[in-house]
């Protein structure tokens, strides 16, 4: 009975556990939101926002970081438990990042409007990305919260796609610059978002590949996808 009651707790624990990451996942997905908003629109109060919650994710980052300690020195965790609690620590820290990158695009907006100047930069060129790197993230974090990994290949896909959406911003970007120098220094603030949002991508897709290691032990990291189409179609 002992014996049962501790591996229910056991588990208590490690559903808890998710829980946070999840808890992070979200907080950071309404980051992503509400800094491109605050971009489009030049809103101080919800860049500000954006950056006051980064304070929060950061905290959560540590807070799981510890718990997770805690369940290594008390429950000695073996095979998937093991695999789970080691994949949380890299989600997080991916998570973290993540903020990290929202928090850049909320300065740059409120960078733009403290200067309040006559001509600002528009941000069509990186909008097809910013859908995309939002629904990596979604993908990404709905596989961590089933233990599902049929769409990590999917999430590599787009994040093939947002580099090169990157990249053909970037070269249109430069044409810009060159046929009228007025316009660089709008053209590297966007250049700056843009590239904020492809490593957004970057870690999503980073996040979709430690399911697939805790769900089957495979790390996929670093291979292309047509490997990872196959490791992941593998019962």
């Amino acid at each position: 009975m002992h014996s049962e009651h501790t591996f229910k707790q056991y588990d208590a624990e490690l559903e808890a556990l998710r829980g946070k990451v999840l808890e992070m996942g979200g907080l950071v997905e309404q980051q992503i939101i509400q800094a491109l908003e605050a971009l489009v629109k030049l809103d101080p109060n919800l860049a500000k926002e954006v950056m006051n919650n980064d304070h929060r994710v950061n905290a959560l980052e540590v807070q799981i970081d510890e718990d997770c300690s805690h369940i290594i020195a008390r429950r000695q965790p073996t095979a998937g438990d093991l695999r789970m609690v080691m994949m949380i620590v890299k989600t997080i820290t991916d998570l973290e990042r993540i903020g990290d990158e929202a928090t850049k695009i909320a300065r740059t907006a409120q960078k733009i409007f403290d200067e309040d100047r006559l001509y600002k930069p528009r941000f069509n060129e990186i909008k097809a990305m910013v859908t995309l790197v939002r629904e990596m993230l979604s993908t990404a974090l709905d596989g961590f919260a089933r233990l599902d990994d049929s769409k990590t290949v999917a999430v590599a896909r787009q994040d093939e796609q947002v580099d090169e959406q990157f990249r053909a911003a970037m070269r249109q970007l430069i044409t810009f610059m060159l046929e009228d120098p007025r316009t660089i220094s709008m053209s590297l603030e966007v250049l700056f978002v843009a590239k904020a949002i492809e490593r957004i991508g970057d870690h999503a897709k980073n996040i979709a590949e430690y399911v697939v290691y805790m769900v089957k032990g495979k790390d996929v990291r670093h291979t292309s996808v047509q490997d990872m189409e196959r490791e992941t179609s593998q019962s």
